[in-house]
């Protein structure tokens, strides 16, 4: 191996300590799953706790997330030894956490790794969790209500089937999907070859690919590709009823409560006659950090997380602030327009 490959090797390892942590801080759990190999393992022994493979080690993963109330933990780098495509290594963990049961401490702690090098990249084969320092002191702080009511976490595979059995009560199809990548394919599956489509203005479907899919290709009669080309003061009524019927809209939501209801923020509406019964159907793909407990939380999640997001997006864009002009509350899909709600275990989008 030449000192080019083991400087990459060195930093491509480092980059998966540092993700696993990342993944860890934002309650990303099926990320953290997708950093071990099929076989691999998180041992924990001061905890106690032993899981082992990807599925293992994101249930598990959820169930220790739910005991926090505040949670950091910071990596430190520490020894690797690569041989060739195998490699061991030690990370250092300064951590400081205040759980639902009322433990608040913090501690220092060596993860002991092993890694593999695969199709993917390195991932780890092993981690086992060896605590050297424990201080179980009362903190004299506290994490501020933004953090303790975080609008980035991807809720727990619990609250998700909680809020998927919700949705479906109030008349939703409902499946819950592992990633982007998985409603990718399922939105190929559930729109027609040929279907008139609109895909609404969504980072969602911007980062899973979803909105290069239906308006970049041929598969589908793009509704934003033709209404680009049409005249918006010759062609206005024509653009108008284009994007309020099509055969299928594609789009996200801005927050999914657990009682089973979707909230829909727009500055131009131009998505919602589609949503409330002009489309033959609705698809919506939500990411799981928009799960919350209720309409006011909602709401909250609106002008304090997604608006700010969005207004820099349109800056950058067209030069001006977004704006919530028009709110949207389905708690039940139009008469006319059935709808299909695809709630993914990871994040995405704002």
């Amino acid at each position: 191996m030449n000192d080019f490959q083991a400087i990459a090797d060195r930093v491509e390892i480092a980059a998966l300590q540092y993700e696993f942590t990342d993944a860890v801080m934002m309650r990303d759990r099926a990320r953290l799953a997708r950093l071990f190999t099929p076989d691999g393992a998180l041992r924990m022994p001061d905890v106690p706790v032993e899981l082992v493979g990807p599925e293992q080690i994101r249930v598990g993963g959820e169930k220790l997330q739910e005991q926090w109330d505040f949670f950091v933990q910071n990596t430190h780098p520490g020894s690797i030894r690569i041989d060739g495509d195998t490699a061991t290594g030690r990370a250092h963990m300064h951590e400081i956490a205040s759980l639902k049961n009322g433990f608040q401490g913090l501690n220092y702690a060596i993860y002991h790794d092993r890694y593999r090098r695969t199709e993917d990249g390195w991932r780890f084969t092993e981690r086992v969790y060896e605590v050297r320092y424990a201080d179980t002191t009362p903190l004299t702080g506290s994490a501020p209500a933004s953090a303790r009511a975080s609008f980035t976490d991807p809720a727990p595979s619990e609250r998700l089937e909680r809020v998927a059995a919700a949705l479906t009560a109030n008349g939703f199809t409902v499946e819950i999907l592992d990633d982007a990548a998985a409603a990718r394919a399922r939105v190929e599956e559930l729109v027609p070859a040929d279907a008139s489509v609109f895909t609404v203005a969504s980072e969602t479907l911007r980062l899973s690919g979803i909105d290069e899919d239906v308006n970049g290709g041929s598969r589908y009669r793009s509704v934003k590709a033709r209404g680009i080309a049409m005249d918006r003061t010759t062609e206005a009524d024509a653009l108008r009823r284009m994007i309020a019927t099509p055969d299928v809209v594609v789009g996200s939501v801005a927050a999914v409560t657990e009682g089973g209801s979707l909230v829909v923020a727009s500055a131009s509406g131009s998505q919602l006659p589609s949503y409330v019964g002009g489309a033959g159907r609705a698809v919506w793909i939500v990411g799981a950090q928009k799960v919350v407990p209720d309409l006011p939380t909602a709401l909250r999640r609106v002008e304090e997380h997604a608006l700010p997001l969005e207004t820099v997006r349109s800056r950058a864009a067209y030069g001006q602030p977004s704006a919530v002009n028009q709110l949207l509350v389905l708690s039940a899909p139009a008469r006319m327009t059935p709808g299909t709600v695809l709630l993914l275990r990871e994040a995405i989008g704002y």
